[in-house]
């Protein structure tokens, strides 16, 4: 039994977590990626938004939100009558803070008229001086579902917007953002991998680089990749062009199979930040708690509604 620095086993901290757990009412989501062992006292999970959707949902008080800043605040936005904690509150997202509010602003001044669709990693205020959000797996599906007369400024991941305007045929006004774990992937990295497994199936999220993605077998969301690993045969092998953490729920899930990352190098180190005291510390004394100003959760919230609206997803929160 591994042993904290203050000779704390983590069989003990477990079972205070499960304990401050019941106590609290509270319900734990954790991205998929963050640490095996955060992912495992997690009640559920999933990608940021599925999450922030699943704890609206949940009759849960308290939210532990095991991820980035972002996140925790998507589950304010849906949940304003729940506590929502973020054990680490300096885990931030880079590829977030590629976007301000007044950025946002500013570009809409320069096209009038032109539909914000902003990706679900940002901030709140970001999200509040958007048209619509999307994710990683319905951003295909949102910018299909608007008017072809209107221009869209995708924002902020360039990536995810090219990817998109590729296979929407849609001329998007992309913004400079990305995620640097996912830009870390080069085409180098993906010949050298391929070169190594040649049978297995090479899997991508969409944030990686254009030049990228053009090499790959498939291409998705962390969660469209788990739904694509389960339907694959028994023995296959995958390389998976995402972050590491992604790979502790493929092998749990699919025993029969094999999972290599694409590259070492694919570790996000603000996903890496909660530890089980974290979460232990966070319940116990009620701390870091995420708020949203009312104008911006509203105005935010407007934009997550209506990214269900145009994939047809009935939303489910309270506020």
């Amino acid at each position: 039994m591994s042993h904290s620095q203050s000779g704390q086993s983590v069989k003990e901290l477990l079972r205070e977590i499960e304990i401050l757990r019941r106590e609290r009412n509270a319900v734990i989501i954790a991205h998929n990626y963050q640490p095996p062992e955060i992912q495992d006292i997690a009640d559920h999970t999933g990608d940021s938004l599925e999450l922030s959707r699943i704890a609206a949902g949940t009759g849960a008080a308290v939210i532990v939100c095991c991820g980035v800043k972002f996140m925790g605040e998507t589950a304010a936005i849906l949940s304003p009558d729940k506590t929502v904690l973020l054990p680490v509150p300096e885990a931030g997202c880079t590829l977030a803070d590629y976007a301000t509010a007044e950025q946002i602003r500013e570009i809409k001044r320069k096209y009038p008229g032109a539909v914000v669709v902003t990706y679900v990693n940002s901030s709140a205020e970001v999200k509040a001086e958007s048209d619509v959000c999307c994710t990683s797996a319905n951003s295909v599906e949102i910018v299909k579902a608007i008017d072809p007369s209107k221009r869209i400024i995708f924002t902020p991941d360039y990536n995810l917007g090219h990817y998109t305007a590729g296979k929407t045929g849609r001329d998007l006004i992309l913004w400079d953002g990305c995620c640097p774990t996912h830009a870390l992937l080069s085409t180098l990295a993906v010949e050298k991998a391929r070169k190594k497994r040649p049978q297995a199936v090479f899997m991508m999220h969409p944030e990686c680089k254009p030049g990228t993605l053009a090499m790959a077998d498939y291409i998705g969301s962390t969660s469209a990749m788990i739904r694509y690993a389960k339907q694959q045969p028994a023995g296959t092998e995958f390389i998976v062009g995402t972050e590491v953490g992604l790979i502790h729920k493929l092998r749990k899930e699919n025993p029969d199979k094999t999972f290599h990352p694409a590259s070492d190098f694919l570790i996000c180190p603000m996903m890496k930040m909660i530890s089980l005291r974290d979460v232990r510390d966070s319940l116990k004394k009620m701390q870091h708690v995420v708020s949203v100003p009312e104008e911006i959760r509203v105005k935010a919230k407007a934009a997550v509604e209506a990214m269900l609206l145009y994939t047809g997803t009935p939303v489910k929160s309270a506020g």
